[in-house]
């Protein structure tokens, strides 16, 4: 599939995320019901509300294609619908919602749809900001239509990174890596962090795990179109697609650092087993 024949699901895809991004904005400090998903993390009626609206959208827009959401799972295709050759749209109906429930205005609407061999269109919108990322595969990243790219900074010691080194020993492994830059940050939302890599808002981007797919599908499209190399913790594929729960890690990051994050990552792990 060429990005040439992608422009529909683009176009698609933008315009879905828009119409959930008025939702969210609309009920955004008016939420009525929040629910504990887990300890830490949380969930509420506009979560709900804004997934129905996207699968109704992906249902009739494109009913041969299969759906994982993340607050409803998995839904196959229609009943006698012609049978896509393994596309699938992964969507997050808002990233950072215990932010949103808070009142904090850092989240995001995220949709991307993916084919057999990774993903094929990816869509942020920040809908506060009224920020739209997008890109295809094969294609650039744009940012509200103009082209963007990474951080061409020169010193990792300049870089802002989103960072999160979650497990045992989290903060001594994130104290090695905030070592060497300037400053790190955490935001609340993976996949709007992600996403800002692609035109320099973060330099950097690293994430040791606590990702599901839905997280990393469309930001990672977005970040690896806009020139960043990005990867696992290992520094092998970051779409791993049998990973099943939030287990996935992105390293991502302008080309000429990556590997020094990578290795800075790995040598904290390694550090902090060698103690244990």
């Amino acid at each position: 599939m060429t990005t040439t024949n992608l422009g529909g699901e683009l176009a698609f895809a933008e315009g879905i995320a828009r119409r959930a991004g008025a939702l969210l904005a609309d009920r955004y400090e008016r939420v009525q019901r929040v629910r504990h998903k887990s300890p830490r993390d949380v969930v509420t009626e506009v979560d709900f509300a804004s997934e129905r609206l996207v699968i109704d959208a992906i249902r009739d827009a494109f009913p041969a294609d299969a759906i994982l959401a993340e607050e409803s799972g998995h839904h196959r295709r229609r009943r006698g619908a012609t049978v896509a050759a393994g596309r699938r749209w992964v969507l997050v109906p808002l990233d950072g919602t215990v932010n949103y429930a808070n009142g904090i205005p850092f989240f995001c609407v995220s949709l991307a749809l993916v084919g057999a061999d990774g993903p094929l269109v990816g869509v942020v919108l920040d809908p506060l900001r009224n920020d739209c990322y997008a890109a295809v595969a094969g294609g650039a990243t744009t940012l509200n239509g103009k082209r963007v790219t990474v951080s061409h900074k020169d010193k990792l010691s300049d870089f802002v990174v989103s960072l999160a080194v979650i497990g045992r020993g989290g903060l001594t492994r994130e104290r090695r890596v905030s070592r060497e830059v300037r400053i790190h940050r955490r935001m609340g939302s993976a996949a709007l962090s992600l996403a800002y890599v692609a035109n320099g808002r973060f330099d950097a981007f690293i994430q040791n795990g606590g990702l599901s797919l839905w997280d990393v599908a469309a930001a990672g499209l977005i970040a690896e179109r806009a020139g960043a190399t990005i990867t696992n913790l290992a520094g092998g594929p970051w779409w791993q697609p049998t990973l099943r729960g939030a287990r996935s890690s992105v390293v991502c990051a302008p080309p000429a650092h990556q590997a020094r994050l990578l290795e800075l990552v790995a040598a904290a792990g390694t550090r902090v087993a060698s103690r244990s």
